[in-house]
């Protein structure tokens, strides 16, 4: 394990520890070198936009060879940490969340997020979830990067898992175990209430990693209810394809080029890669 991604790991890691990260998620080389030139101090993917720039949908639609091929470019390419989205682990067994982990430390990256739950929606038990997460934790040292950052998705918010005056103490329950399991962080997908949030942070051990976007509080808002980690998921990738499509039209519609007013100019960004 070269000493450089052991670094990285540890610089995630310390990353987590006071005020807040902010992950603008990348979903390609050119997008992740992009997102760290505009000041990002770590590379978060998301898993839909590495799908799709592969013309596949999201949920675990690439086989994990060609997800841990798209991680390798995108870490080949920058020099900050990059953290993976794994998904559900692409397999429910702990082996399967195991062989991801693998794949994904020698793409180079030195976090993962990992969610506990399946395809059709439905969650782990939180003792299921906790088997896969200390697959993850030894898989990771058998690569030689015990430092890995796993950052722990639950999805009882985001699925509306329960009853809603209940979904609170069950994240809180599953962030016990997670902690316990060996989970680093803890990821609330669908969560925006501040104050559900700041309860949510004192009431178990992991720092708090929330999914943002249009019409959620600031990222500053986020930070004073003591939230350490803000992503936002797919937003930039749709935003980037959207203009795409808006382009497009006009272009074959219209014959004009309004909606590419205002780009990068083609030195300016081909200087942004190196060779």
């Amino acid at each position: 394990m070269a000493h450089s991604q052991q670094a990285k790991a540890v610089l995630l890691r310390e990353l987590h520890e006071k005020g807040v990260l902010v992950l603008p998620n990348a979903w390609d080389a050119g997008s992740a070198a992009l997102i760290a030139q505009g000041g990002a101090r770590a590379i978060a993917t998301t898993s839909g936009g590495v799908a799709w720039s592969a013309g596949k949908p999201d949920q675990q639609a690439l086989t994990r060879d060609e997800m841990a091929a798209l991680v390798r470019r995108i870490a080949d390419t920058v020099e900050v940490p990059v953290t993976a989205d794994i998904e559900g682990g692409y397999g429910p067994a702990p082996e399967d969340v195991a062989a991801t982990v693998t794949a994904v430390v020698e793409a180079g990256a030195v976090g993962v997020n990992l969610e506990d739950s399946r395809p059709d929606g439905t969650l782990f038990t939180a003792e299921e979830q906790a088997a896969r997460i200390r697959a993850a934790r030894r898989a990771a040292e058998q690569a030689g990067l015990p430092e890995l950052v796993v950052n722990l998705r639950t999805d009882v918010f985001l699925f509306q898992i329960g009853a809603p005056e209940g979904r609170q103490a069950d994240v809180l329950a599953r962030a016990a175990v997670y902690a316990e399991a060996g989970a680093d962080s803890l990821f609330v997908p669908g969560l925006l209430d501040l104050a559900v949030i700041a309860e949510l942070v004192k009431g178990q051990p992991l720092p708090v990693n929330v999914m943002a976007g249009p019409g959620a509080p600031t990222v500053a808002e986020f930070e004073a209810a003591g939230v350490r980690r803000v992503s936002v998921g797919t937003a930039v990738a749709q935003a980037a394809y959207t203009l795409a499509r808006r382009a497009a039209a006009e272009l074959v519609d219209r014959g004009t080029y309004d909606e590419l007013a205002g780009a990068l100019d083609f030195g300016a960004l081909n200087g942004s890669f190196s060779r």
